[in-house]
């Protein structure tokens, strides 16, 4: 008779909890610096462009959350938005109502997600590989698919929603509320989200103890596909235009987002949250070098920094069990 591995301890999610409480600390803190230090950071305009700047960052650093936990490594999703915004142009395009050309743009990621899955479940192919793979062939099939070349959007409705704010905030943001609040619940409140972690920290005793480890992988890469595909959607809606090779490099902002959230890159830590607060910190930090006239090579210093900071304190974390 089988038993449910239920491996998140309450040491586990006290130190997400106190880490995420880490994270705003230092988000609001960088806020107040940049408030005294430029006078232009604390205006409406920049406030909405930055969290513009983040929302779409933030969204795939879930997704990429979620493969992370298990232990892989998703390096496709900035190939995957540059592709879905050119499949929801050209529908957009071809006459398609915008419901069905964003629902069938979904889709795609989701099929793109489950075919990581199946390279890594069936073909036993490494993460880092089979996702490589996809990011550079996916860029080729989108230049084929637009003969190198941009599709402006035709449709100003499609292309106003990501212009435009409700009660003051920008409706970009409100997309991570719609997306953070059921990933939260789906990764800390549900079985599935138990077995990601449980696959994360031991993937044979997962299976051992009833664990379905293939289907578990297959869920957690269909969740970026789709998170990626959805960002591609609102990306096309804010710059009107379809193109394969937008978000290039995007891919490691949401690695970088989620593990300066506190995403373990062993596997089986990490929270929704922490990445979350972890793009919005890359956003403020880009921000306020950019009005503060930074060179921009400080930015990806800077990045980096942070990250060998937070893996190396995972590090000891994890030896100090």
């Amino acid at each position: 008779m089988s038993t449910e591995v239920i491996p998140i301890e309450k040491p586990k999610r006290n130190y997400n909890v106190l880490f995420g409480l880490t994270l705003l600390a230092l988000l609001v803190l960088l806020w107040i610096l940049l408030s005294v230090a430029t006078t232009s950071f604390a205006t409406g305009n920049n406030i909405a462009n930055l969290l513009r700047q983040g929302s779409m960052i933030a969204i795939m650093a879930v997704g990429q959350t979620f493969v992370i936990i298990t232990g892989g490594i998703d390096l496709s999703v900035g190939a995957v938005v540059g592709f879905a915004t050119v499949v929801v142009a050209m529908m957009i395009n071809a006459g398609f109502p915008i419901w069905v050309a964003i629902l069938v743009t979904l889709l795609v990621g989701v099929a793109i997600g489950m075919f990581h899955g199946f390279g890594i479940v069936k073909m036993g192919l490494p993460p880092f590989i089979i996702t490589l793979a996809t990011l550079t062939s996916l860029r080729g099939i989108g230049l084929l698919m637009t003969n190198g070349n941009s599709i402006n959007i035709n449709s100003d409705s499609f292309t106003a929603f990501s212009r435009n704010s409700f009660i003051g905030i920008p409706n970009l943001f409100w997309m991570v509320i719609l997306v953070g609040i059921p990933a939260y619940v789906f990764l800390h409140h549900s079985r599935w989200g138990r077995y990601l972690f449980s696959v994360g920290s031991n993937a044979e005793a997962s299976r051992l103890s009833g664990v379905n480890v293939q289907r578990t992988i297959y869920m957690a890469y269909t969740l970026s596909g789709l998170c990626a595909a959805f960002v591609g959607v609102l990306l096309a809606a804010r710059i009107g235009i379809g193109n394969p090779t937008q978000a290039e490099g995007w891919e490691l902002q949401a690695i970088a987002s989620s593990v300066i959230g506190g995403t373990s890159l062993f596997g089986a830590v990490g929270s929704v949250h922490g990445p979350l607060l972890g793009a919005f910190i890359l956003a403020t930090i880009n921000n306020g070098a950019n009005l503060l006239n930074v060179n921009s090579f400080w930015q990806r210093i800077i990045t980096g920094a942070l990250i060998i900071i937070i893996v190396y304190f995972d590090g000891l974390r994890r030896r100090g069990k």
